[in-house]
């Protein structure tokens, strides 16, 4: 970060687990694509990081403007809620398939539907639309409080 007087050497820098623990809590997340073209789009979305995997999880309808953009860009920046202990991933989206698919529905129904019943119903709303998984190229965490940053 040249000109904000954050060292070059990565000594003191946020550790990986930092950014899980603001993925894994987070309740929603932006997702920026961008078209074919370079046009960009930010949008926010619930959706689940899966430390064991290593990835994020969304689901969108299938004709909304991140899939279509996914579709011929799969590059992606996900970033968490928080705008004061900021995580923001870049990486690569792809359609979720076989155990991630399964992964990230069963993830995703836990986190946001808390009756049982509710599960089941929100896992086949999700499989009817589109699934993405961002595997992360890179990550950037920030406190943005003066005395922390």
């Amino acid at each position: 970060m040249p000109g904000y007087g954050v060292p070059a050497d990565p000594t003191g820098l946020l550790p990986w687990s930092w950014a899980e623990q603001r993925l894994i809590a987070s309740r929603s997340f932006w997702v920026v694509t961008a078209s074919g073209a370079g046009r960009p789009h930010a949008m926010p979305v619930w959706g689940v990081w899966l430390a064991d995997r290593q990835i994020f999880g969304f689901s969108c309808s299938p004709g909304s403007r991140k899939a279509r953009n996914l579709a011929t860009n799969p590059r992606i920046v996900v970033a968490a809620e928080d705008t004061v202990e900021c995580v923001s991933v870049e990486g690569r989206a792809g359609a979720a398939s076989g155990p991630d698919l399964d992964a990230v529905v069963a993830a995703y129904a836990e986190k946001y539907e808390p009756d049982p019943a509710g599960r089941a119903a929100l896992a086949r709303f999700l499989r009817s639309h589109a699934i993405f998984t961002v595997v992360p190229e890179r990550a950037f965490g920030l406190i943005e409080r003066a005395e922390e940053f």
